[in-house]
C-alpha cells in the first residue's frame, strides 16, 4: 500500500475526530436532552469553542474530497513519489494542527495552517496535470 493511501486512511480517521469534537462542544453547550431529542425546534446558538470547533469540522470537510481524489487518482495513474508522499503527509498534519490552533481561536495561525494543507493538495495534483 502507498504512503498516499495510509495518509488518507488516517484522514478518514481525523474526519471522525472533527464529528466527534464539534459534536461534544456542541452537546457541552445545548446539553444531552438536546443532543439526544428530535431537534424539531431550532437549535440555541453555538459560542467559543463549539463554533470554532463546528467551523473547523465544515472545513476539514470541504477540503478532504479534492483531497481524496487527488490521492486515489495519484495511486489509479501509478504517479506516486516521494513528493506526493510529502504532499499527502503535508496535508493530514496540517490538518491535525488546524483543529486544535481552531478551538483556541488563535487566528493567524489558523490561515497559515489552513494554506500549507492546502499547499499538499496542490503538490498532489503536479503529478497528475505534467503531461
Amino acid at each position: 500500500m502507498t504512503i498516499e493511501l495510509q495518509t488518507l486512511g488516517w484522514a478518514i480517521v481525523l474526519g471522525l475526530v472533527h464529528i466527534g469534537v464539534a459534536a461534544a462542544f456542541a452537546t457541552a453547550q445545548r446539553g444531552v436532552r438536546w443532543n439526544a431529542g428530535n431537534r424539531d425546534g431550532a437549535a440555541p446558538p453555538l459560542t467559543g469553542a463549539a463554533i470554532r470547533t463546528a467551523a473547523a469540522s465544515r472545513n476539514f470537510l470541504e477540503t478532504f474530497p479534492f483531497f481524496a481524489a487527488a490521492v486515489l487518482a495519484l495511486v489509479v495513474a501509478g504517479r506516486s513519489n516521494a513528493e506526493t508522499a510529502f504532499a499527502a503527509q503535508l496535508y493530514l498534519w496540517a490538518r491535525v494542527a488546524y483543529l486544535p490552533v481552531y478551538a483556541i481561536g488563535i487566528p493567524y495561525l489558523r490561515s497559515v495552517i489552513w494554506i500549507v494543507s492546502l499547499w499538499g493538495i496542490v503538490q498532489l495534483l503536479v503529478p497528475l496535470l505534467r503531461a
